[in-house]
């Protein structure tokens, strides 16, 4: 066998390789040989931990539809770096906790998810009363705390060499599922003394503390924008009442409401007192068909016509690639040219709007090239000496604009604005001068959050990457 090598240079040699009959271990498949994980003295996970199983709900049961102090937890409550989102739990009755308690969690677990979203981490830092972990997650329970810290583990489980591995361990089918066997079959670099646990801990609990003072910074700047957008159109919105069931009946007449809609979302009481309020504002606030020049709403090809390409043809932009502010075309389809009868346009400076889903989620077309969309956006082209663009965006992506964009939206499965109620909808129209005033500004907020955000990534990347360092080397 070892005279055996790849001559035929049209093969990619990253793809085709020659393995030895030594080499194979349990695997077959070639992902599992290509790059393959290489630590120095390394520990099996198996002899540091025992694995236990979450369990599901019983079939006919359900969560509790009331606040209870039983809780749920499930891979969707995983957060990155090790959180758990404990305010988001769902509450279970107390005959549902009695049945499962024995897969309660407690404190110094460490949480791996083994389903679905497979390879998600977490660490139970503080004492954790009643409640139950969901059957698509496991969790570590360290045989000798002595030698081991349950945060160091964690640590260890986030490092590349960790997640390649539980890539590599997990079954490809509809759902993705890692089996206990595979789990304790991963390979740790070997573990230090207690004191250079904590130093490792300390670090990376120095950088992650870190990351969220800035995102919170961020976000405060972020937040600010709709009190900034109001302020300055002299804008002032009614407080909402609490979410309760008597804030949210109310009595109308018949003459409210002829030729109008019937659902009551849509004839709230603070919704009467939002338009009160624009009646009052610094500028006029008009109809957005007053101000508009055009408006198209996508198209998509049948599928049957087998239109996409992977990188060629016509950008094909879809709601999945509208942000707020901004168009991602990171992932995006692409149109072959010989359907381009069958598309619709947006050009640069139109404003494009989620009309399906993520209902007024706005970005304008910063695109220097024609970009096609589908079904689910429209394209806004204003009239130039009315509308900024921009200042147009900013709006539509405001609370309030959102709110009154769900309120005017089609009763269906999903929430639908067509483009007649769309048209319906306000915009503020200061003098051209204001609007663009308004939006610079903005766009300094938001410049000021990216700048923060980014640094902040590139410091948590270091960081990181001086303790994989640390542990692997």
């Amino acid at each position: 066998m070892s005279s055996y090598s790849l001559n035929n240079t049209s093969l990619d040699k990253n793809k085709v390789f020659i393995l030895q009959k030594s080499e194979i271990e349990k695997r077959f498949d070639p992902q599992f040989y290509i790059n393959p994980v290489k630590i120095k003295k390394p520990v099996k996970l198996s002899t540091l931990v025992e694995i236990k199983g979450g369990k599901r709900i019983p079939k006919g049961l359900n969560y509790s539809t009331e606040p209870t102090v039983y809780r749920y937890l499930r891979v969707s409550n995983m957060k990155d770096y090790g959180f758990i989102e404990w305010g988001n739990l769902n509450y279970i009755s107390k005959d549902i906790y009695e049945f499962l308690e024995r897969y309660k969690i407690e404190k110094d677990d460490v949480i791996i998810s083994i389903a679905g979203t497979v390879g998600k981490i977490c660490y139970v830092e503080n004492d954790i009363l009643n409640t139950i972990l969901t059957e698509n997650c496991a969790k570590l329970l360290i045989k000798d705390k002595d030698k081991l810290l349950p945060k160091y583990l964690h640590i260890l489980l986030e490092l590349s060499t960790s997640k390649r591995q539980i890539e590599l361990g997990y079954i490809q089918t509809t759902i993705p599922k890692l089996g206990f066997d595979k789990i304790s079959e991963i390979q740790l670099p070997s573990i230090p003394s207690l004191i250079r646990q904590k130093e490792i801990i300390s670090l990376y609990n120095f950088s992650v503390n870190q990351k969220q003072q800035n995102e919170a910074a961020a976000e405060k700047l972020l937040n600010s924008i709709d009190t900034y957008l109001l302020k300055e159109l002299g804008i002032t919105l009614p407080i909402q009442k609490e979410n309760t069931l008597k804030s949210r009946m109310f009595t109308t007449s018949v003459k409210e409401i002829s030729s109008s809609r019937f659902d009551p979302y849509f004839n709230k009481v603070y919704f009467n007192e939002v338009f009160k309020s624009f009646s009052e504002a610094k500028y006029p606030i008009k109809k957005i068909k007053e101000v508009l020049e055009n408006i198209k709403t996508g198209t998509t090809p049948h599928q049957k016509l087998n239109p996409y390409s992977e990188n060629d043809g016509f950008v094909f932009l879809r709601n999945t690639n509208l942000k707020k502010y901004q168009i991602d075309l990171s992932n995006t389809k692409y149109v072959q040219e010989q359907y381009e009868n069958l598309l619709t346009f947006s050009e640069k400076n139109e404003v494009i709007m989620c009309i399906a889903g993520t209902v007024g989620l706005s970005a304008k077309n910063d695109v220097e090239n024609p970009i096609s969309i589908n079904q689910n956006v429209s394209a806004l082209k204003f009239f130039e000496d009315l509308v900024n663009p921009d200042f147009a965006t900013y709006w539509f992506n405001s609370d309030i604009f959102l709110e009154l964009t769900k309120r005017s939206c089609s009763i269906a499965t999903i929430y639908y604005l067509n483009n007649d109620n769309l048209k319906l909808l306000p915009i503020p129209v200061p003098p051209l001068k204001k609007q663009i005033e308004i939006a610079n500004h903005i766009t300094q907020i938001r410049q000021q959050a990216q700048e923060l955000k980014d640094k902040t990534k590139k410091a948590l990347q270091l960081a990181n990457q001086e303790i994989e360092n640390l542990l692997l080397n």
